[in-house]
């Protein structure tokens, strides 16, 4: 599951920076971008957002100030060209404070380290709407997901539960470095491959189709460094 990010600057070029660090990276996605902290503020109410890098001086309301009207804020890193203000930040529960101009090996250690701490905090368990009633999955007991038209069948070794969720929705909740797509309707977690057979995953008894344009990319994930051979 990629991070969200949502760059806010003042300065086109800052943000441009940002931008091609952010797509640079394998695990970021870009949320948005606001020109003002004002913009940024409703963007945050309107949208999921896992990292939000944050100019301290611009006009009309701050970077800082910003944060102060947050009951809640994603978490925060900062990029600005001002070192002063760096107690103050913290204080806010800034995860992090880049000098500007900044290089790409400080903001790949940035979010290398952000990756780390949101990883610990992601949840075990979800909960999905089924059958009228709020059932709780643990991410442990999946086996794999599977599109069914305008619905979603999650298997566990004990039951399969069908929502109505998007596929597409599915798949950026799982963790990506637990799950793997491997074909259009099919999402399998790595760690209940059984063995594979032709262009089938076996799991939990069940046969699970490889995409053929998806099978180098799957094979590649599911032996690298673990295929012993003579």
């Amino acid at each position: 599951m990629n991070l969200r990010c949502l760059v806010v600057d003042d300065e086109p070029l800052a943000r441009k920076g940002l931008k091609e660090y952010i797509a640079d990276v394998s695990f970021l996605d870009l949320a948005g971008e606001c020109d003002s902290a004002i913009k940024a503020v409703d963007f945050l109410h309107k949208e999921q957002v896992d990292i939000l890098f944050l100019d301290i001086q611009m006009p009309r309301m701050t970077g800082l100030e910003l944060l102060r009207t947050l009951p809640q804020h994603p978490l925060v890193i900062l990029t600005t060209a001002y070192a002063d203000y760096a107690v103050e930040s913290f204080e806010l529960d800034v995860f992090d404070y880049l000098l500007k101009p900044v290089s790409f090996e400080r903001f790949l250690k940035a979010v290398n380290k952000a990756k780390t701490l949101l990883k610990k905090e992601t949840a075990e368990y979800f909960f999905i709407k089924c059958d009228n009633k709020l059932e709780k999955i643990a991410l442990a007991e999946v086996l794999y997901t599977e599109a069914l038209q305008n619905y979603v069948a999650i298997h566990t070794p004990t039951r399969k539960y069908i929502t109505y969720l998007t596929f597409n929705g599915v798949e950026e909740y799982l963790p990506g470095e637990r799950f793997l797509k491997v074909h259009k309707s099919f999402i399998v977690a790595l760690d209940k491959i059984e063995s594979i057979e032709g262009n089938e995953l076996i799991i939990g008894g069940h046969h699970i189709p490889i995409s053929r344009n998806l099978k180098d990319e799957v094979m590649e994930k599911i032996l690298h460094n673990r295929f012993l051979k003579r």
